[in-house]
């Protein structure tokens, strides 16, 4: 599949796949950037595309950048409209509480994944058809076990395969917690 792109900035590259077979295409930012502790801001690519009818590009976190340095994308993916023409800008967030992170123009910040994309038609009904798994939302397939490690004052989860997540009756720093809270 073929996609037109606008360079605004042609000092910068395509998009490009890092390895053959690889979902995503790296985006790279088109300024430098700094990123205070918890802090975020929309990054330009220095793109546009043009995608077919039928299709979307998803901006999806580095995992690099996220295991490194903390960094993702806010609200990830984000989405690219077949019909959306203007600069692809990537929401980075720094979620590391102390340091402070650089963003170098250049820097590889994204990935762009092109999907297929089916429409869909809403319609109304007075019940659903069943499923398996019916109304169970969050937590519903199973819970964990939240106990200490000993000594060293953090939270290990097991599974409890009741459905409910068990707390510690204390909890690192928080005072008493239920025995048992169900997610």
């Amino acid at each position: 599949m073929n996609i037109q792109v606008r360079l605004l900035d042609p000092g910068l590259p395509l998009p490009a796949y890092a390895h053959p077979g690889d979902a995503g295409a790296d985006l790279y930012a088109a300024e430098s950037v700094e990123l205070a502790p918890g802090t975020w801001k929309c990054v330009p690519t220095g793109i546009a595309i043009a995608l077919p009818e039928g299709y979307v590009g998803l901006v999806h976190p580095r995992s690099g950048l996220a295991a490194r340095l903390g960094v993702t994308v806010l609200n990830a993916p984000g989405t690219v409209d077949a019909g959306y023409r203007g600069e692809i800008l990537v929401n980075l967030i720094n979620h590391d509480r102390e340091r402070t992170v650089a963003i170098s123009r250049g820097d590889r910040i994204a990935q762009l994944v092109v999907q297929r994309v089916e429409r869909a038609v809403f319609e109304v009904v007075e019940e659903l058809d069943g499923s398996a798994r019916g109304t169970g939302g969050h937590g519903s397939t199973g819970g964990h076990v939240a106990l200490p490690e000993a000594g060293n004052g953090h939270v290990a989860l097991r599974e409890a395969g009741n459905g409910r997540v068990a707390l510690p009756e204390q909890g690192v720093g928080a005072g008493p917690l239920p025995a048992q809270q169900n997610f």
